[in-house]
């Protein structure tokens, strides 16, 4: 009994840490190549012919600023500030929920967004968002920001087969992440929270005002940096 309890109290836990952290310290320096959710797509596609996933890792010297500012500004605009969980955005979905008795909407932070894709399968458990917190915690401490963000630049979902932005572009636009034109990088930006429901054609037909806002945002931000 001593013994099973020893497995389960001690070994599993001590395991899981050690192999864990040499995952993450791995990913700070390699190309993420491969992550989970890569491999649940090819799993469900598997009898579609044709079908393949796409990455092509860059690095994020190589994305267009307005591509990067795009996708800070629709997905975390508090990116830089926060230390992996975004408190400010999380009170404000609770109050709206409370006062207004709005659904409780996603709110991930890029961080998150990374730990979920590189670490878990995505399932909708308890036990994933723990995993996923672990992780992103991790990530913070090891890699800092600019990690975080090349690795999401690489690894996220931009459409049917399509991982990061430079696959994406290159398939949507026909030019890479470094050339894309500003009203390209903020319709690709919208595609980001349901990646295989839109794409940036769809987005710019029927929310043209979002991408309009979005780019005028992306501008001003811009401008504000430009003038530092």
């Amino acid at each position: 009994m001593k013994r099973c309890l020893d497995l389960i109290l001690v070994w599993i836990p001590a395991a899981f840490l050690v192999i864990s952290l040499a995952w993450v310290a791995a990913y700070r320096w390699m190309p993420v190549r491969w992550t989970p959710l890569m491999l649940k797509r090819s799993l469900e596609y598997a009898g579609e012919s044709g079908y393949s996933n796409r990455q092509i890792w860059v690095k994020s010297g190589q994305v267009s600023p307005v591509m990067v500012q795009a996708i800070l500004l629709s997905e975390d605009q508090r990116f830089y500030s926060h230390n992996g969980f975004d408190a400010i955005e999380l009170r404000k979905m609770k109050e709206e929920h409370d006062r207004y008795g709005k659904r409780m909407r996603g709110c991930s932070t890029i961080s998150q967004q990374v730990a979920k894709n590189c670490f878990t399968f995505g399932s909708r458990t308890v036990l994933r968002k723990a995993v996923e917190a672990y992780y992103t915690v991790l990530i913070e401490l090891l890699w800092g920001k600019e990690r975080i963000l090349e690795v999401y630049l690489n690894v996220a979902e931009t459409g049917k087969g399509l991982f990061g932005v430079e696959a994406a572009c290159q398939e949507y636009f026909r030019c890479t992440a470094e050339d894309v034109y500003i009203d390209d990088a903020v319709a690709l930006a919208c595609v980001l929270p349901k990646p295989l429901a839109r794409t940036p054609f769809s987005v710019t037909a029927r929310h043209p005002h979002k991408v309009t806002r979005l780019t005028k945002d992306i501008m001003e931000a811009m401008s504000e940096t430009s003038e530092e």
